[in-house]
């Protein structure tokens, strides 16, 4: 059984690892704990993925980010955030899952796969890259489909579906149309999403246009077989040959823990939880949320940059309450 801490911080990402700074900087012991590797969802971006923010709008606990590019590249984001996890010390137990938040008098018990801890206050940084939004249609569970993309490389020359419009999307189609893939698009939208990067979304249409990208808008896959995938078209029904299928169709909080941690999550199909946005603590006492977690269903509305002030919040609530 481990002492008590006055802060645990479930979620080792950019916004955890703030909380951790923010924490440290209040005299606060804390905690954080991580399933994965340190920033564990930037891990699974795409390797040569481009951050839309500059680095100075990524930086967390007042240390640089230094980039040689305008924008910096996930390389880049991987080596600045490690390197503020280590150079701090920053208390962080990795690869090792939450499983459960649970009241205990005036502290909580929060087991995992590896022990329990206790801690006066939990905040829940967990964003939400881990669980994907899934199409629900016959074929999504063959080897063939991913839901998250990595490397281009890997489908040279082959047949490749792109399912979604946003920027993962078009990276994807952009990035393995470049290493020789015949790739199509499914869009259920009637165009390009208008929150793809500026930079990008040119050069989508662009190809679209001129035909080296097929695109289907309007459009949904209602089946996908081991070479072939069923497309719901406005002109009709359309089988087309293939060999990948690359669903960006989005992510989703962890609602099955916040659910059990007793946070309210809204009725709609939003799912939004329940948190003071002055001080970022739920209708659960002393537990709060920090980063894209905040925004249920509505992934886009919280990013590194305009979450960075949540750790600060929590620590100044928590500090004026002791």
């Amino acid at each position: 059984m481990n002492a008590a801490f006055d802060v645990l911080i479930i979620g080792g990402g950019p916004i955890g690892l703030s909380c951790a700074l923010e924490a440290r900087k209040a005299g606060l012991s804390y905690i954080i704990i991580e399933k994965g590797c340190v920033v564990n969802s930037l891990f699974n971006y795409p390797l040569y993925m481009t951050f839309f923010s500059t680095s100075e709008r990524l930086e967390i606990g007042n240390v640089p980010f230094v980039s040689i590019n305008p924008k910096p590249t996930r390389p880049e984001a991987l080596e600045y955030y490690r390197r503020v996890a280590t150079s701090h010390h920053i208390n962080i137990k990795l690869f090792e899952e939450v499983k459960q938040v649970t009241p205990n008098a005036d502290e909580y018990t929060v087991t995992t796969s590896k022990g329990t801890y206790h801690a006066r206050h939990v905040i829940l940084a967990t964003g939400f890259y881990d669980i994907p939004n899934l199409l629900q249609i016959p074929g999504e569970d063959l080897p063939k489909v991913t839901h998250y993309y990595k490397d281009p490389h890997f489908y040279a020359t082959q047949r490749v579906l792109v399912i979604g419009a946003h920027n993962s999307a078009v990276d994807a189609a952009l990035e393995t149309y470049r290493k020789g893939a015949q790739v199509t698009m499914v869009i259920r939208q009637e165009a390009i999403g208008n929150r793809v990067k500026y930079w990008v979304k040119p050069d989508i249409e662009n190809r679209i246009k001129e035909g080296a990208i097929q695109a289907y808008f309007h459009s949904t896959v209602t089946a996908i077989r081991e070479n072939e995938v069923d497309i719901n078209t406005p002109d009709g029904p359309v089988t087309i040959p293939n060999d990948f299928v690359i669903a960006m169709t989005g992510y989703q909080p962890n609602f099955e823990l916040l659910k059990t941690t007793g946070i309210a999550l809204s009725d709609d199909e939003k799912k939004h939880p329940a948190y003071n946005p002055l001080t970022m603590e739920t209708n659960m006492p002393r537990i709060y949320l920090a980063g894209v977690v905040c925004g249920g269903m509505d992934t886009h509305l919280w990013f590194i940059e305009n979450s960075r002030d949540h750790a600060g919040k929590i620590m100044a609530h928590i500090k004026n309450n002791a």
